[in-house]
């Protein structure tokens, strides 16, 4: 039966990545490249890097119990872990059960959402109805990745975009006028060949063939990318706002997914917006997909950007291609 005497809202954030660093400078030792040609074209200096025997679910578990010592949340009092990942542990089982066994939330239902760098926003808006709804009370949402296992150090148009990272939401029950106001997901498969990795899955298998060919790691189209991305995410976010009844002028923070500085720059454009209302830390870590968002909330809530009363907007694009946006009162 639904309640509506409140909403879905965040509770508490953490985030963690691994303590290795990949800087320019590093890369212009491995592949054809500058400082100034990665800086001009993607804003990035560095990115976090994991190391061989470093994995999602590390990152995942770090963040989540971080996340929920922060809310004062107990481990059981969870009723379910969303893991929104593009790269799991392993195919079974999902690295959202792997994360419910670590963390010891023995009464969540543990899975992972697989959205690409809109993740995060699809697994709060999957849990906000839930909530609001009062089928489930508390939820534990993650964006967790190690993308750099999956970069061909050989193609600088991508391997010098991805870093690794996780960042973590608990969501609960919040006051009406206060948590999710309005959030939206969109997706669109005729644009597949934009952002993908062939190797692997059910059909192309893992084989000698993919190997040699390199199919596992990721290919992008830079160029046709970046029009899709800043139009989808400036068009939904102007759809939340309409829904949640506010204009952008009502907006204190926007938190893009830190894919390209050019793209965060080209998106607070379109929508009108100051430059200093739109928060980027892509500088310091890279695109890390699915995490982006939640480490650059944590790290909004933890330097003060983001405060009670505060109104943020989440945006993000992805391949798939997926995007996405959502309104939060704090």
């Amino acid at each position: 039966m639904t309640n509506n005497s409140y909403n879905a809202g965040i509770l508490g954030m953490g985030h963690a990545y691994p303590s290795g660093i990949l800087t320019n400078a590093d890369l212009e030792k491995m592949v054809d490249t500058s400082d100034e040609w990665i800086t001009t074209r993607t804003g990035i200096k560095q990115r976090h890097k994991a190391a061989d025997d470093e994995y999602t679910s590390q990152f995942a578990v770090k963040a989540g119990k971080q996340a929920l010592e922060r809310a004062g949340i107990d481990p059981n009092d969870i009723d379910i872990i969303i893991c929104a990942t593009t790269t799991p542990d392993q195919i079974l089982p999902s690295t959202g059960c792997i994360i419910q066994r670590e963390l010891g939330c023995e009464n969540a239902a543990g899975m992972d959402v697989f959205a690409a760098c809109s993740g995060f926003i699809y697994g709060i808006t999957m849990v906000e109805s839930m909530i609001r709804t009062g089928q489930i009370r508390y939820a534990l949402v993650i964006g967790a990745e190690v993308l750099t296992k999956y970069v061909d150090y050989t193609d600088r148009s991508t391997c010098v975009l991805f870093g690794d990272g996780a960042g973590a939401a608990v969501l609960g029950p919040v006051p009406k006028e206060k948590g999710i106001l309005a959030t939206k997901i969109r997706s669109d498969g005729r644009y597949e060949e934009q952002l993908y990795a062939l190797g692997g899955g059910t059909r192309y298998g893992t084989t000698h063939e993919t190997i040699e060919k390199r199919m596992h790691y990721f290919r992008m189209k830079g160029n046709e990318l970046f029009k899709i991305a800043v139009r989808s995410m400036a068009d939904i976010s102007l759809e939340v706002l309409e829904k949640a009844g506010l204009t952008i002028e009502d907006i204190d923070l926007v938190i893009p997914h830190q894919a390209n500085q050019r793209i965060t720059d080209a998106v607070a454009q379109r929508l009108g917006i100051n430059q200093e209302k739109v928060y980027s830390n892509i500088a310091y870590h890279g695109n890390t997909s699915s995490a982006s968002i939640p480490i650059a909330m944590d790290e909004c809530i933890q330097s003060g950007k983001i405060r009670e009363g505060s109104t943020v907007l989440l945006t993000a694009f992805g391949g798939g291609v997926t995007w996405g946006a959502t309104i939060l009162k704090f």
